[in-house]
C-alpha cells in the first residue's frame, strides 16, 4: 500500500493560530484551557458544580478560540448577508484549508478543476441553535450556511475543486475518518490532491448541559488521561486540515513532506454493553486491522496518540487493547509511549483526531515526544505495570528507528478509527541539485539577488502580511532564505495588492519591509495594484548585435539550464565552425568583441538561454519578435527553427558579414525616417536607413566617409546620435554579394511548425514558420529592420508586456517610443545589463 505523505497543515486550537504556536504550546506542557467566554454564555447562570442539575452544567472549563466571529468574507468572495447565516465552523473551515493550502506550496488557482477531494468531519451545530425560535431571522441562506454537508462542499465550490466533497459525522471520531476516506481516495486515484480535517465551534450551552446531565464532564475542567483522578473530559474547540498526496506524487512535485501516513482502519463498535460503550475487543480488530495495511508490526509503533478522553470508561478500555495488540513481539524495556492532546486543548470532539494526527505529524517532524499533561498516578483499572505503555511525561527525543506511531479517535456511538504515521524520509526534502537557484559557493563573485513577492486582497492585509514576514525573518534565522523566496514566488497565490522586495539577503528583506510599514520608498522596494480587466501579454524581444561586453552571460553559467542550452551550443559551434563557445566567454581579452564571426554566435546563445531560464520560471511569451540577428532566437523560441538550424543559420550569416569587416559603418541617429531619408539623399548606393526602431529613432549605415559628414550636420543641429561598435555596413548594399552564398549555405535548414506567434521585422507583420526560408535569411541580413512596425503590429494586437532577451537592455527606449502614444499600461522589462553581477 503507498504511503500517503502530509504536505501541508493547518490548523486554530486552543492557545495556537498556527502549527508552530501549537507546536510551542505542546513543548512547554500549556493548558490552553480556560472559564467560558462570556461572549458564549453567561457561565454564571448555567454552573452548578451539582452533578445531574436540571438545565444546569457542572463546569465552568472550556477550550475556546478567540474572535471566532471574525471573518474575511470578501477574501472569498461572500457577501454580507451570507456571511452573516453561515456557520462560523464553515468560515473557520474556509481560512484553515486555505492556510493549509499555502504551507503545502499548493497555488490555489492551479487546483481549479483539479480532482482534488475535501473531507470534513464536523458534527455539531450550536450556531443553528443559537436562531432557533428567531423566524425572523431565517433567509435562504441560513439552509446552505448551516447545513454539514456545504461545510465541505462550498469549500470545493469556492476552489473550483472537482473530487469528492463530504462530511463526516462519527461525533469524536469524525476527522480522523476523513482522514481515513481522504487517504482510500487517493490510493484508488479517485483524488489525487485531499484536504482532510475537522472543525468544532461551542457556541451555544445545550450540548455541555447534555454532557453533564450523562456525567462526562470534569468538574475541574482536565482531561487527566490515564488518571487516578480522572472524572471526565473538558470540551474544546478548534478546526485542523492537512493537505494529502500520494507520496510519488509529492517527491515528482517536490512537494515539502511533513509526515507520512503509512496506513490506516475504521471499524465499528457493534452491539457492545451500551450505545456509547466502548468495545476493547473491536478496538483491538481495529488496531491490527490499521498495523496490516500499513505492514508495520505491532513492536515497531514508539508513540500511540491516544483517544484518552480520560473517563472512568474509556480510557481503562482502551490501555487494555492497547497493551493486548501492541505487546506482540515487544520486550518490557520497549514501552510504548502513549499520551493525549486533549490534556492540553480538551476535547474537540469532531476535530478531536486531527487535533491528535497534527500533534503526531510535528513530533515526527521535530524527533521529540511533547509531554501529556494531569498524570500523577495510574488509574487503578489501567494496570500500567503489566501493560507494555508508559505515559510521556516529559519533552524527550524521539531516538526510534524508524519513527512510527499510532493515532487513535474513537466516536460515542461507535465508529473507531486508527491512523499509522511515519517520519517522512530523510531525503525527502533536500531539493535536487538541478535547482534553477545560483549555488554561490560556485562563483563567489556572483552577487547573488533575490525576488521576495507579497500579496494579499487589501492594503491593509498587505501591511499585516508584510509585517508577519518581517516577523518570521526576524526570529527563524534557521529558514533558509532562498527557499523562503522561492516559495513565495511559486508556491503562492497572488492578489491584487503587491509588494516586491529585490535584495542580497534576509537582512536587506527585513529593512525593505521595515521602510514599507513606515510607508517610505527605496530601491529595490516596488508597490502597486493588478489591475481586473488587464491581462499580461507578454512578447519576447531578441535583440540585435551591439550589446556585447566583456564577461557578459557568465552569472548564467549558475543555473543548471542555461548551463545546458549553452553546452549545447557549444557543441554545435564547434562541430560547425570548429569554434568553442565556453572558451570565448571565458577570455579575458577584449578583441573577440569586435569579431562578428565570433560575436553573433556568442549573443545568440546566451538570448537562447536567457529565454529558455524565463520559461523555466513559468514566463512563457504570447508572441515573440526578433531584431536583426535576434530574429534567429525568435525563430528558436518561437519553435520555427530548431537549436541547430537556428545555430547553422547565425555561423553563415556572422561569417559573411564579417567579411565586409572594415568597408563601413553605422550610426544610431534621433531622425525620423522622413528626415534621414533627405540627409542621406546625396549619397545614393553609399548610405541607407540600416534600421527604424522607432519613429525618432533609427540606424543608418554605409560607407564612412559619407556617414562622417551626415554626422557632422548633426553635430551642428545638436541632434543625438552615437557610432555603433561595429565596423561594417550591417543591413546595407554592403551585404548584397553574400546573399546568394547565405541561400546556398542554408540549403539544409528546415523550419518548423510554430507554436508562438512570431512578428516579423522585415514586414512588420505576422509571419508564418514555412516562410522562415534561407531566402528570407539573406533579406534578414541585407534589408533595413523595421522594429517600429513590428512594435505598432504588436500593440495594435494589445501586447502590453515586453522582455528584452539579451546581454545588454538596448531596445528599452525604443519600445517606449515606440508605445508612448498608447492609454493603456505598458511594462518593458531588461533581462541583464552591462557589468552588473547580476539579473535584472
Amino acid at each position: 500500500m503507498e504511503p500517503i505523505a502530509v504536505i501541508g497543515i493547518g490548523c486554530r486550537f486552543p492557545g495556537a493560530h498556527d502549527p508552530q504556536s501549537f507546536w510551542q504550546l505542546l513543548c512547554q506542557g500549556g493548558d490552553a484551557i480556560t472559564e467560558v467566554p462570556p461572549d458564549r454564555w453567561d457561565i454564571d447562570q448555567f454552573y452548578d458544580p451539582t452533578p445531574g442539575r436540571p438545565g444546569k452544567m457542572n463546569t465552568r472549563w472550556g477550550g475556546f478560540l478567540d474572535q471566532v466571529d471574525q471573518f474575511d468574507r470578501q477574501f472569498f468572495g461572500i457577501s454580507p448577508r451570507e456571511a452573516v447565516s453561515m456557520d462560523p465552523q464553515q468560515r473557520l473551515l474556509l481560512e484553515v484549508a486555505w492556510e493549509a493550502l499555502e504551507r503545502a506550496g499548493q497555488v490555489v488557482e492551479q487546483l481549479a478543476g483539479s480532482n482534488t477531494g475535501v473531507f470534513v468531519g464536523i458534527s455539531s451545530s450550536d450556531y443553528r441553535q443559537i436562531f432557533q425560535g428567531e423566524y425572523d431571522c431565517l433567509d435562504p441562506y441560513m439552509s446552505t450556511g448551516n447545513a454539514f454537508s456545504i461545510a465541505a462542499n462550498r469549500l470545493s465550490y469556492l476552489l473550483n475543486l472537482q473530487g469528492p466533497s463530504l462530511a463526516v459525522d462519527t461525533a469524536c471520531s469524525s476527522s480522523l475518518v476523513a482522514v481515513h476516506l481522504a487517504c482510500q481516495s487517493l490510493r484508488s486515484g479517485e483524488s489525487n490532491l485531499a484536504l482532510a480535517g475537522g472543525v468544532n465551534l461551542i457556541l451555544a450551552p445545550e450540548v455541555t448541559i447534555v454532557l453533564s446531565q450523562a456525567q462526562m464532564m470534569a468538574s475541574d475542567g482536565r482531561c487527566r488521561t490515564f488518571d487516578a483522578a480522572a472524572n471526565g473530559y473538558v470540551r474544546g474547540e478548534g478546526c485542523g486540515v492537512i493537505v494529502l498526496k500520494r507520496l510519488t506524487d509529492a517527491q515528482r512535485d517536490g512537494d515539502r513532506i511533513l509526515a507520512l501516513i503509512r496506513g490506516s482502519a475504521i471499524n465499528q463498535d457493534g452491539r457492545s454493553n451500551g450505545l456509547t460503550a466502548p468495545n476493547g475487543l473491536s478496538q483491538q480488530s481495529l488496531l491490527r486491522q490499521a498495523l496490516a495495511n500499513a505492514a508495520v508490526s505491532p513492536d515497531q509503533i514508539s508513540y500511540v496518540e491516544l483517544h484518552g478522553t480520560g473517563t472512568t470508561l474509556g480510557d481503562p478500555i482502551e490501555a487494555e487493547a492497547l497493551g493486548a495488540v501492541l505487546g506482540q513481539g515487544r520486550t518490557t524495556a520497549q514501552r510504548c509511549a502513549v499520551g493525549s492532546v486533549k490534556t492540553n486543548i480538551g476535547h474537540l470532539e469532531a476535530a478531536a483526531g486531527i487535533a491528535g494526527l497534527i500533534k503526531v505529524v510535528l513530533a515526527l517532524q521535530y524527533r521529540q515526544l511533547p509531554p501529556s499533561l494531569h498524570f500523577q498516578s495510574a488509574n487503578p483499572y489501567i494496570p500500567l505495570d503489566r501493560l507494555p505503555l508508559k505515559v510521556q511525561q516529559t519533552l524527550e527525543e524521539w531516538t526510534s528507528n524508524p519513527c512510527l506511531a499510532g493515532v487513535s479517535s474513537f466516536g460515542f456511538g461507535g465508529t473507531n478509527a486508527h491512523v499509522i504515521l511515519q517520519a517522512a524520509p530523510a531525503d525527502a526534502n533536500l531539493r535536487p541539485t538541478d535547482t534553477t537557484a545560483i549555488n554561490p559557493a560556485t562563483n563567489p563573485a556572483t552577487e547573488l539577488a533575490y525576488v521576495l513577492p507579497f500579496s494579499a486582497r487589501s492594503p491593509e492585509a498587505l501591511r499585516s502580511l508584510a509585517q508577519s514576514y518581517q516577523t518570521f525573518l526576524t526570529t527563524h534565522t534557521e529558514v533558509n532564505f532562498e527557499q523562503i523566496c522561492f516559495t513565495a514566488s511559486t508556491k503562492r497565490s497572488h492578489h491584487d495588492y503587491r509588494l516586491a522586495l529585490v535584495c542580497r539577503d534576509r537582512n536587506q528583506a527585513c529593512v525593505q519591509l521595515q521602510t514599507f510599514l513606515a510607508a517610505e520608498s527605496s530601491s529595490g522596494l516596488a508597490t502597486g495594484q493588478r489591475q481586473r480587466n488587464y491581462r499580461p501579454r507578454l512578447v519576447f524581444v531578441c535583440s540585435g548585435q551591439g550589446s556585447q561586453w566583456l564577461g557578459m552571460g557568465r552569472q548564467l553559467w549558475q543555473w543548471p539550464i542555461c548551463r545546458d542550452v549553452l553546452q549545447q551550443c557549444d557543441q554545435l559551434l564547434l562541430a560547425l565552425a570548429n569554434q568553442s563557445l565556453l572558451a570565448l566567454l571565458q577570455r579575458e581579452d577584449p578583441d573577440w568583441l569586435h569579431d562578428t564571426a565570433q560575436v553573433q554566435p556568442a549573443l545568440f546563445a546566451l538570448q537562447v538561454a536567457l529565454a529558455a531560464l524565463w520559461r523555466s520560471w513559468g514566463i512563457q511569451p504570447d508572441a515573440v519578435v526578433g531584431h536583426s540577428l535576434g530574429e534567429v532566437t525568435a525563430a528558436c523560441v518561437a519553435g520555427a527553427l530548431s537549436l541547430e538550424d537556428g545555430m547553422q543559420v547565425v555561423i553563415h550569416r556572422s561569417r559573411l558579414m564579417q567579411q565586409a569587416s572594415g568597408r563601413g559603418k553605422m550610426a544610431a541617429v534621433e531622425l525620423s525616417v522622413a528626415e534621414a531619408e533627405s540627409l542621406i539623399a546625396p549619397y545614393p548606393h553609399r548610405l541607407e536607413i540600416a534600421a527604424i526602431n522607432s519613429p525618432t529613432s533609427l540606424v543608418m549605415s554605409g560607407d564612412r566617409e559619407p556617414l562622417a559628414t551626415v554626422l557632422r550636420q548633426l553635430d551642428d543641429r545638436q541632434i543625438f546620435h552615437r557610432i555603433l561598435p561595429v565596423d561594417c555596413a550591417f543591413h546595407s548594399f554592403q551585404m548584397q554579394p553574400f546573399q546568394e552564398q547565405l541561400i546556398q549555405a542554408l540549403q539544409g535548414i528546415c523550419p518548423q511548425k510554430s507554436t508562438i506567434p512570431m512578428i516579423s521585422t522585415l514586414t512588420g507583420k505576422p509571419i508564418a514558420s514555412e516562410a522562415l526560408t534561407p531566402e528570407y535569411w539573406a533579406k534578414n541580413m541585407r534589408e533595413p529592420v523595421d522594429f517600429a512596425a513590428a512594435m505598432s503590429t504588436l500593440s495594435k494586437s494589445k501586447y502590453n508586456t515586453f522582455i528584452e532577451i539579451n546581454t545588454h537592455s538596448i531596445l528599452t527606449t525604443n519600445i517606449h517610443q515606440c508605445l508612448q502614444h498608447l492609454n493603456h499600461q505598458v511594462t518593458i522589462i531588461s533581462s541583464l545589463q552591462k557589468q552588473k553581477k547580476r539579473m535584472f
